[in-house]
């Protein structure tokens, strides 16, 4: 009886809400996307521009990690970990987000330049395009320019034919020879400061495996004795504060 009674409740529950679904007018917006050709040249010219801007969205990532201090800061921070013997702490997304306030933090007055100079004037139709182009590449190309060592933009420059002076100006260097000069004097500088943040937590390694070696404790791991030194070395000398205050430092 039981069972029968639910199946009743059930069949009156299912013709209600028919009903219900029947007598109310449920308004669903239909979506299309179609793709038309064209046989002008302003809308050529709009299907282009709507291409380019798709790929510079595709590749924001990569202009975000390889024109800006996001690459030094990251492979420091990387450094820092192995060095301490942390294994995953700080976890990853944490180091990408600090580096990622920290490349926000210290490119805010190119941000803010590129701003001025070509987006609200973009945006108020004050100049063209192509301008606005060419107004946010200059202070990328000044902020490059000023972390690029010559010896790497003369690399760059030789190998694409371009004339080397004595005394290397920015307006002869094209962006194409400078952005890969910049990220290998990004990567020398980083892998600089990874070395020197290295040289405390490796002796402090050799100080911990002599002591056990002379105690006769073969086998106990020295990194198991020595990580709670390591950190305990990082806290008393304020080591985050020391560490972001020299990255920032290193782009003035």
């Amino acid at each position: 009886m039981i069972l029968f009674f639910f199946i009743a409740i059930s069949f009156l529950l299912l013709s209600t809400t028919n009903n219900v679904y029947a007598q109310t007018n449920i308004n669903i917006p239909n979506m299309q996307l179609s793709i038309d050709g064209t046989n002008t040249v302003e809308g050529t010219s709009s299907s282009l521009q709507l291409l380019g801007l798709l790929t510079i969205l595709s590749l924001a990532p990569a202009i975000l990690i390889m024109v800006t201090s996001f690459t030094r800061i990251i492979i420091v921070l990387s450094f820092l970990r192995n060095a301490i013997a942390t294994q995953q702490t700080p976890p990853t997304q944490v180091l990408i987000g600090l580096a990622l306030f920290l490349t926000f933090f210290i490119m805010s007055p190119v941000a803010s330049e590129i701003n001025q100079n070509a987006l609200q004037p973009y945006l108020n139709e004050e100049i063209t395009q192509s301008q606005a182009i060419e107004e946010t590449l200059n202070p990328l190309r000044e902020f490059m320019f000023k972390q690029t060592r010559e010896k790497d933009l003369a690399l760059f420059m030789e190998a694409s034919g371009t004339e080397i002076s004595d005394d290397i100006q920015l307006s002869d260097i094209s962006t194409t020879s400078l952005i890969p000069a910049f990220i290998i004097s990004e990567l020398k500088t980083a892998f600089q400061m990874g070395f020197v943040l290295f040289i405390p937590f490796i002796i402090l390694d050799m100080v911990v495996s002599s002591t056990l070696m002379s105690m006769g404790m073969m086998m106990l791991p020295p990194v198991m004795i020595s990580l709670p030194f390591k950190i305990l070395l990082f806290i008393m000398v304020d080591g985050w504060n020391v560490l972001i205050k020299s990255l920032i430092l290193s782009f003035g």
